[in-house]
């Protein structure tokens, strides 16, 4: 469901930036009010959405500022999609393949990196193809696609269902039979899925750890968290959407929500989000050495003046 844009900033935009700074230098006990009622509009993925992070930060961002953000979780190509058309004021998604390329085109704007965690290999626990036996992801799907062990893919242009697709090409695979199942869904629910039908699945470790006791399946291949891969790693990005191209966005409110996530207190909350005494997200937003390429689509090189 897309959002529903709202018409308001206009020639109180200058104000409303005024406003925001005020409330960033307030004290996290000082709401003006001044912004009070505004509303943000969030695209993002349905990991951050279904262990329940977003409950958590936007909770604190909303006390803080007096505003409501109208969170909207889909697949990362969704998100980006809904973001492209006007739809959101900031993203909040993990396929830095298809960040980059809204960047270049101009719809994204002032990107962060904002946490990580990883990406593992779940499945049933008598694990038909033996998966356990594997060392890396290649392998591990290749096993899966040599026994025509059950897969259920997300199949929604997801950031999860991006880095499948990497690693199956990587593989030299391109799956398909009944042994191979798109769900078109997020990531709870093709879990679910999985469960239901003793399949495989990739899963971002959060949502696993978040569902675990509610599901059969078990981890089958770690990601580099724990030692595994670093194929499977999978960071999250966070970025503005352009008001030179959406003139309706309301780019002050979502430059607050960046600065707030990314901010000592924002990465805090997320070092401390656990489930079943497990962090979900490891923040890294604040280091002593930036990396400037964050900020950039990969390969980017600054215009040289036509020299």
């Amino acid at each position: 469901m897309e959002y529903r844009r709202r018409a308001f900033l206009g020639a109180g935009a200058t104000g409303l930036t005024a406003a925001i700074a005020g409330c960033l230098n307030s004290g996290s006990d000082g709401n003006e009010g001044s912004i009070a009622g505004a509303e943000l509009a969030l695209a993002t993925t349905t990991s951050t959405y279904d262990t329940g992070l977003l409950d958590e930060i936007n909770a604190e961002f909303q006390d803080r500022f007096g505003v409501q953000v109208a969170a909207n979780a889909q697949g990362t190509g969704q998100a980006i999609e809904s973001a492209r058309n006007g739809n959101a004021d900031v993203i909040l998604v993990h396929a830095r393949s298809q960040e980059d390329e809204f960047m270049r085109d101009g719809y994204g704007v002032n990107r962060r990196d904002l946490m990580f965690n990883d990406f593992v290999v779940v499945g049933p626990s008598d694990d038909p193809a033996g998966v356990g036996d594997t060392e890396q992801a290649t392998a591990a799907f290749e096993a899966i696609a040599s026994a025509q062990a059950t897969f259920a893919s997300r199949g929604d242009d997801s950031g999860t269902h991006t880095k499948e697709k990497v690693i199956w090409s990587e593989a030299g695979i391109e799956p398909s039979g009944e042994w191979y199942q798109e769900t078109g869904s997020g990531m709870g629910n093709t879990l679910t899925v999985a469960d239901e039908s003793s399949a495989y699945t990739l899963a971002d470790r959060g949502t696993f750890l978040s569902m675990q006791d509610n599901i059969d399946l078990e981890i089958l291949l770690q990601g580099p968290i724990e030692g595994g891969p670093e194929l499977l790693s999978n960071p999250y990005g966070i970025m503005a959407v352009n008001p030179e191209i959406h003139d309706n966005v309301n780019y002050q409110l979502a430059m607050a929500y960046i600065g707030f996530f990314t901010s000592p207190e924002g990465q805090e909350l997320i070092a401390n989000y656990t489930a079943n005494d497990q962090q979900l997200f490891f923040p890294e937003a604040l280091s002593e050495d930036p990396d400037f390429q964050q900020y950039v689509p990969e390969g980017w090189q600054p215009d040289s003046g036509g020299e």
